[in-house]
């Protein structure tokens, strides 16, 4: 998979279902701890392929945001921007690329209640119609992660 333009799959309206943790960093399992939601994304490519670019509402919440994403061909890595309506805040971006096996992999530093996380944005089962999109924080550098916000992609068609 030639990296640079590792995200010209995803271009058009998804529907999103999305689970997520509801405290990100509650390591427990179990059914009460996640809550499930809808979402709708349009995302777009540009600068042939090497930018990418989607909002992404969630009705049932209220809210919705928007991802930037740069390619570098400096340093062939993206870098990604996640920006919330609900705060109007730009978040520090996680960078990465794309591996031979079309997974994307992209890491960054956060902070979440206050405390310094570590990022990571896990791509993966890209398809023609589907794709998987996972968020995990690390509290100890990496060596540990809590997965906290999952969402898979289907394109809508017509």
């Amino acid at each position: 998979m030639d990296n640079s333009t590792g995200f010209g799959f995803f271009t058009g309206t998804y529907d999103v279902v999305n689970r997520w943790r509801k405290d990100f960093l509650d390591p427990a399992e179990g059914d009460g701890r996640w809550e499930e939601f809808p979402g709708v994304t349009r995302a777009s490519a540009h600068f042939d392929g090497r930018a990418s670019f989607d909002e992404i509402e969630f009705p049932t919440k209220g809210f919705a945001g928007l991802t930037l994403r740069l390619y570098d061909p400096a340093a062939d890595a993206w870098s990604l921007y996640w920006a919330s309506g609900r705060t109007g805040t730009l978040f520090p971006p996680v960078t990465g690329g794309f591996r031979p096996d079309g997974t994307g992999l992209f890491l960054g530093d956060d902070e979440y209640r206050g405390r310094a996380v570590r990022a990571r944005f896990l791509w993966s089962g890209i398809t023609a119609t589907t794709a998987h999109w996972e968020q995990a924080f690390s509290v100890d550098g990496g060596r540990s992660w809590i997965t906290n916000w999952e969402m898979d992609f289907t394109r809508r068609t017509g």
